[in-house]
């Protein structure tokens, strides 16, 4: 490649802040893999959050590349799944599949888009040293026209079409909103840019723990449940931001509520031949080499976690794969021991009015 900005690229980042500030352009925040996309003529490359290329995972996204956008550009965006309820981030997270057959076949069943929200570089123009203003008239323009797989983000400078944008878009999967300072130029790896998102409180579980990698005295995450409708206890995701000292205190504390998992609701490894040790082995499906097990306790703990939102079942209906889960990793409030864990169920949690992708991109969904 012959570019002004070459590969890999760190992405611009944005520090969590509590309302939207004046004075910006604002952004819709899309939930999928954030990359930065370098096209010279046929070279394409997909560059990730990490600099990892997402490259041979995306082959449409190669192809789109090549037949929608300008000849040479380094364009900053993220990689979307829309589904038939909005962004679909499971079937996002399917894509990164090892096998090259797999890959193809997914590309066809469960094609990607690109949502551009930033232009790096224009033929032989670095634009990363031009306030984001200049650079976003660059990227209207390069990107007209462009489509079914290109997208260009909606954008704009009034407040209160972002705050309504904050209580809409959620429903089709979006993340809350993004701000971005008018006269910024483009820091990689920078958190110059500010990111609103919903935070929200459930009352869950402790069914389990997972020890910390630094040994067996150590509390690493607690694993978290809530009731269904069925009176079945579902696994909804982790909390696990403690201090060391905090997490052998919690060892010990727990350990009276250590149990078997003859009697427990997540025997999810009857099936596994196991030795004499009371805790189960699985791995991730993402990462092979990363094992899952855990200690099972007495459901009998409960414990306030703050969450962004839910995905996978009940308020989060967006897909339909897997159990329900917090998206992302849960935040500890504080202890419920006046709650009875059996009134811990999905009915709790705030559902997002649903919301149509193609009304916020048209074409998109």
């Amino acid at each position: 490649m012959k570019l002004p900005v070459l590969p890999p690229v760190l992405p611009m980042l944005a520090k969590p802040v509590p309302e939207i500030p004046p004075g910006a352009s604002y952004e819709p925040k899309w939930d999928g893999f954030r990359s930065i996309l370098f096209r010279d003529g046929d070279e394409v490359e997909l560059g990730s959050r990490n600099v990892r290329p997402l490259t041979r995972y995306f082959p449409e996204l190669v192809a789109a590349a090549r037949a929608e956008l300008p000849p040479r550009c380094v364009i900053d965006g993220e990689i979307v799944i829309a589904g038939e309820h909005g962004l679909d981030f499971e079937a996002l997270q399917l894509r990164l599949h090892p096998a090259a057959s797999r890959v193809q076949l997914l590309a066809g069943q469960t094609p990607a888009a690109f949502i551009a929200f930033d232009l790096l570089a224009l033929g032989d123009d670095d634009l990363t040293g031009r306030p984001f203003a200049e650079r976003r008239r660059a990227l209207v323009d390069a990107l007209a026209g462009c489509g079914p797989t290109f997208h260009l983000t909606p954008a704009t400078t009034d407040p209160a079409i972002a705050q309504r944008w904050f209580a809409e878009f959620e429903g089709a999967g979006l993340d809350g909103v993004i701000a971005k300072p008018l006269d910024g130029t483009y820091q990689p790896d920078k958190r110059v840019m500010f990111k609103i998102k919903h935070t929200r409180t459930a009352d869950c579980v402790v069914a389990g723990y997972r020890l910390h990698k630094s040994g067996d005295d150590a509390i690493g995450s607690l694993m978290l449940g809530l009731y269904d409708d069925a009176g079945a206890l579902a696994s909804v995701g982790v909390i696990g931001s403690f201090t060391m000292a905090r997490r052998r205190e919690l060892f010990t504390e727990l350990q009276p509520l250590v149990a078997t998992f003859d009697d427990h609701p997540w025997n999810w490894a009857a099936h596994i031949p196991q030795g004499p040790s009371q805790r189960r082995t699985a791995n991730s499906r993402w990462n092979p080499e990363k094992n899952l097990s855990f200690v099972p306790l007495r459901p009998e703990r409960v414990v306030e976690v703050r969450y962004e939102r839910m995905e996978g079942g009940p308020g989060g209906e967006r897909s339909d794969r897997g159990r329900p889960r917090f998206r992302h990793m849960a935040q500890f409030n504080r202890w419920r021991p006046d709650r009875d864990p059996r009134s811990c169920g999905f009915d709790q949690l705030d559902r997002p009015l649903t919301f149509r992708l193609g009304d916020i991109i048209p074409g998109l969904g």
